[in-house]
């Protein structure tokens, strides 16, 4: 049984890595264009947090290191992300991403780890980092509902990358298999939502999709080799979700 939690574990760091790395091409326009634009920073912050806690929680919990490894590799992506907004957002939004940053990635992580460590067994931190982990993740997970919206309303899936959806349904799924061989709630939660929310993602991309009468690319859904990069919130508009 340890071999078969090992093989779970492993695929899935393999599609949490995908997932971590699919805004790559999305920072690395932005930093040839030296700008922003309208897009939003929260999204790389609120998963720099959840990352921090995933860590945490794979660290204090025995025989979960894949956990932590997957997840320190995450965070050190989304910290980039974030340091990428800093340099090349506009005044305004680069003085309320560091001031995000600080309280959510900095203070807020770094004081709940120091006083559940200082304070309490090895018992209440597993609890307390996984706690936090679940509800962090459920956030994240949360994020493909606007795009899902999007699609039933405009009957198209331009706004729901195929691809994305398909990786994220599979590391639903595979955690959700690798939580119930381990018997682990915090990670079994977020990511059967997860798996139920990538399966509709899947049935909606059934539904709508359509040929594209055009091959144009732009930041947003620009595609290489099939691979559409994860979406950034847009400022002006709501509807324009990641995933």
């Amino acid at each position: 049984m340890a071999s078969l939690n090992f093989i779970f574990g492993l695929l899935g760091n393999l599609t949490t890595g995908l997932v971590y790395l699919s805004p790559a091409k999305t920072f690395w326009h932005i930093v040839q264009r030296r700008s922003t634009e309208e897009f939003e920073s929260i999204p790389y912050i609120s998963k720099l947090l959840n990352a921090y806690f995933w860590v945490w929680y794979g660290i204090v919990k025995p025989n979960s290191v894949l956990v932590a490894s997957v997840n320190g590799f995450g965070a050190a992506l989304e910290i980039i992300y974030v340091i990428i907004f800093l340099i090349f957002a506009p005044p305004m939004m680069r003085g309320r991403t560091a001031v995000l940053a600080g309280v959510c990635d900095v203070v807020f992580p770094g004081t709940t780890v120091l006083v559940t460590q200082i304070f309490f067994d090895r018992d209440v931190q597993i609890k307390v980092s996984g706690f936090l982990s679940l509800c962090f993740s459920m956030v994240a997970y949360s994020s493909p509902l606007s795009a899902m919206k999007t699609v039933v309303v405009t009957k198209s899936v331009e706004y729901m990358p195929f691809l994305l959806s398909f990786i994220l349904f599979i590391n639903g799924a595979v955690w959700t298999v690798y939580a119930v061989l381990t018997k682990d709630l915090f990670i079994g939660i977020p990511n059967g939502s997860g798996f139920i929310l990538g399966t509709a993602q899947l049935v909606l991309y059934a539904m709508y999709w359509k040929p594209k009468s055009s091959s144009k690319k732009s930041l947003d859904d620009a595609s290489e080799d099939g691979w559409q990069h994860e979406r950034l919130i847009s400022a002006d508009n709501p509807e324009k979700r990641e995933g």
